[in-house]
């Protein structure tokens, strides 16, 4: 299995909520992704765009395998020819370090294809 996609035992790492400073910080390294919600609904998001359905669910897929193996799940709302990810870590009331991890791990999805 990739180290991109090695699971993380999470009782080993504490999670914790991101300060303001630290979630700038990391949609600066990230594209397309931005900030929405607030107080506990506060979340990453991106928008991906598919040429068709088939290709969206690909995606969906292969997204299911990264959030399985991380074992942290994003929101998604599919469509046609997109698909909106959200993650937030709702134990920590807000954005982590996981996120962060998980969306470059998305990204990296359609950098392969």
């Amino acid at each position: 299995m990739s180290s991109m996609f090695k699971p993380k035992d999470w009782k080993q790492h504490a999670r914790r909520a991101l300060s303001a400073t630290e979630i700038v910080a990391g949609l600066a390294r990230l594209d397309g992704w931005k900030l929405t919600g607030d107080g506990a609904d506060v979340a990453i998001e991106k928008t991906f765009s598919f040429a068709n359905y088939f290709e969206t669910i690909a995606f969906v897929n292969a997204l299911a395998f990264i959030a399985h193996t991380q074992d942290h799940h994003p929101d998604l709302s599919v469509h046609y020819n997109r698909c909106v990810v959200r993650f937030n870590t709702h134990d920590v009331g807000g954005i982590s370090a996981t996120d962060f991890e998980c969306a470059t791990q998305a990204d990296a999805l359609l950098a392969t294809a």
